[in-house]
């Protein structure tokens, strides 16, 4: 049984096959490992499925199913299945579909805490930036009323005589 990876360069594009779906020769197998949950949904013909272990419900489930046209399952993000055709020389097609990202309306349960960590890290940023502006301005101000009323800062030194302060 020969395995190959699946890439989107296998996937189906020439005239008389299915579009949208790769195509799995008999006597070919090919191992799908997903990094996203979705479905896997058959297209053309019948797969052989084996999902890796370990397995749930009675002792004769080895993770072994056949799936016909039409029929989907689910995989989750890292799980490995091998799928094979199953029909003795005919192709099997089939469509791989990760699944949506849950509806903004209704929010999952680390989205009520993400959220409202980036607002509080924005407030934050905002917050440090007027509290700089504040202070920039608090100290313009406490140096405008030390400031010695016509002083106009020390006059630059002549080259005739010494530095001397000029006093309005």
């Amino acid at each position: 049984m020969a395995s190959q990876m699946l890439s989107q360069s296998h996937q189906s594009t020439a005239a008389g096959e299915l579009p949208g779906t790769w195509k799995l020769a008999a006597g070919r197998a090919i191992t799908l490992q997903p990094r996203e949950v979705g479905v896997l949904k058959v297209a053309h013909g019948r797969l052989w499925v084996t999902f890796d272990g370990p397995h749930q419900g009675p002792r004769n489930d080895l993770g072994d199913h056949i799936l016909g046209a039409g029929a989907k399952v689910r995989l989750h993000a890292g799980q490995r299945v091998v799928a094979e055709a199953w029909n003795g020389g005919c192709p099997a097609y089939f469509s791989w579909d990760p699944l949506t990202a849950p509806s903004p309306n209704v929010p999952t349960r680390q989205a009520m805490v993400l959220q409202p960590l980036a607002d509080l890290r924005r407030a934050a940023a905002m917050g440090v930036g007027a509290a700089a502006r504040l202070a920039a301005g608090v100290a313009r101000l406490a140096l405008d009323a030390v400031t010695i009323p016509g002083w106009h800062g020390p006059s630059l030194p002549s080259t005739n005589s010494s530095a001397t302060k000029s006093w309005t």
